[in-house]
């Protein structure tokens, strides 16, 4: 029971305190119960208190007064109010203040039982996404990851970057690999000079030769002037050769020449200049492969694959799915100026289920578009791009699950039993609950009086 729910339930009738404690207690819950709000606040003040339960019309402190203050000393606790006189008004301004559920009395086991853990399970989600925030947040830094095979790989950064061994980081596309060259460069000896990266997939092959090691005035058509490479301009720092495995002979021809005599000549030009640069290498390609289908020279490979530093992909990075979504939803929110909180737990389970081809990357443009094309502070599932809701292993509601109904049970009960559940199967997403039920999200918010 140590790890049990705490809950307070607070009525000044002996008899409902007396029943709802043995309810809850039946369910597994931790229960303390007192006649007024006064005594209830100073146990929210003095122990950890999952769940109030409180009833609206009591002496002295009366239960919106008490749940004020409850939301002020411990915003954590959730807090479902009781009263024999429901209303609207009354509804509205619990809700307003803070309260998680509103029940009419009498009470009714099943409706009492569904509400505190629908609280409970929504404080669960709020306490997963702090804790997300929180361990994001310690890091302080882009390289976000706490698994054993991303906290290896940055083990051999650290050991790898204060050498001036050339470096060849291989990995799928999207994993990452400038963010560990940027961070090679930061812990090097050079992390004074200039970072330089250039993607040699992006540009033909006269066009790349000219951007590495520059060219001369008339060196052809269109240029004008003497230009300076990459080469140069990373003269006293680090160059990233980003996909090294899409260059051609000719380029790697003269990258061989460069790291075997530290010199460079501008295309057009005959005269030789001396570069100080230290060379990361990324590709996405296995280029000892490449080497034997002579695709790839051998030498320039050995060049290269001094210190060879593995990337591994997402779906090999167990637990930091989680961490780095709740990093980019933090970062785009601030970007957009969106109050977004964090994900439902539909969309972590969703999320987490996908096999993410596309890596780090594609988890980033996801995110970025959930929040900017989101309308709560959380983000449920239908903000994630189908592929990822459909994804085997997600968290797609099965709207097939059986529920069991004893025979007699009022109409009204049917479906409020009905649309909770699926409620909960769709982490508390009212569209996609509708969308499933085959009725308008307005129906659910007036049937359960939202």
């Amino acid at each position: 029971m140590d790890d049990a729910a705490h809950i307070l339930v607070v009525d000044d009738e002996a008899g409902i305190l007396a029943s709802l404690a043995k309810i809850l207690e039946r369910e597994g819950f931790r229960v303390s119960t007192t006649d007024n709000g006064a005594e209830a606040l100073a146990r929210v003040r003095a122990e950890r208190v999952d769940l109030v339960l409180a009833d609206i019309m009591m002496p002295k402190m009366n239960g919106i007064d008490l749940l004020r203050a409850v939301k002020t000393i411990a915003p954590a606790t959730e807090v479902v109010m009781m009263t024999a006189f429901g209303s609207v008004e009354n509804a509205v301004e619990c809700m307003r203040e803070g309260a998680y559920d509103f029940i009419a009395k009498p009470l009714r086991r099943a409706i009492v039982v569904r509400s505190v853990q629908r609280a409970l399970e929504r404080r669960a989600l709020v306490h997963e996404n702090q804790v997300l925030r929180a361990a994001v947040g310690a890091q302080k830094t882009d390289l976000v990851g706490q698994s054993l095979p991303w906290q290896r790989t940055l083990e051999l950064v650290a050991q790898a970057a204060p050498s001036a061994a050339t470096i060849l980081l291989q990995g799928e596309s999207g994993t990452g690999k400038e963010l560990l060259a940027k961070e090679i460069h930061r812990l090097s000896p050079r992390a004074a000079g200039p970072f330089v990266a250039v993607n040699c997939a992006a540009l033909p092959e006269g066009l790349l030769e000219s951007e590495l090691f520059g060219h001369e005035r008339g060196a052809f058509t269109g240029a004008a002037s003497r230009h300076e490479g990459r080469f140069e301009r990373a003269h006293g720092g680090t160059l990233l050769l980003d996909e090294i495995g899409e260059t051609s002979a000719a380029v790697q021809v003269r990258l061989l020449r460069v790291l075997q005599e530290g010199q460079i000549e501008r295309v057009g030009g005959r005269e030789t200049v001396a570069v100080d640069v230290r060379v990361i290498a990324a590709t996405n390609r296995n280029l000892e492969e490449q080497v034997k289908a002579g695709a790839f020279r051998e030498d320039l490979y050995y060049r290269l694959n001094v210190i060879q530093l593995p990337v591994p992909p997402l779906r090999a990075r167990p637990g930091d799915v989680a961490l780095l979504a709740a990093h980019f939803l933090r970062r785009y929110a601030e970007k957009n100026g969106k109050a977004v909180r964090g994900f439902s737990a539909a969309a972590l389970k969703a999320l987490d289920g996908y096999g993410w081809p596309g890596n780090v990357r594609e988890l980033e443009n996801a995110v970025e578009r959930a929040v900017v094309l989101g309308r709560d502070e959380m983000i449920g599932l239908e903000d994630l791009p189908a592929a990822i809701v459909g994804a085997d292993g997600g968290s797609t509601p099965e709207p097939r699950q059986a529920i069991a109904v004893p025979i007699g049970t009022p109409l009204a009960e049917v479906e409020e039993l009905l649309i909770r559940e699926t409620l909960k199967r769709t982490g508390g997403d009212k569209r996609l609950a509708a969308q499933l039920l085959g009725i308008h999200a307005r129906t659910i918010q007036r049937k359960l009086g939202d």
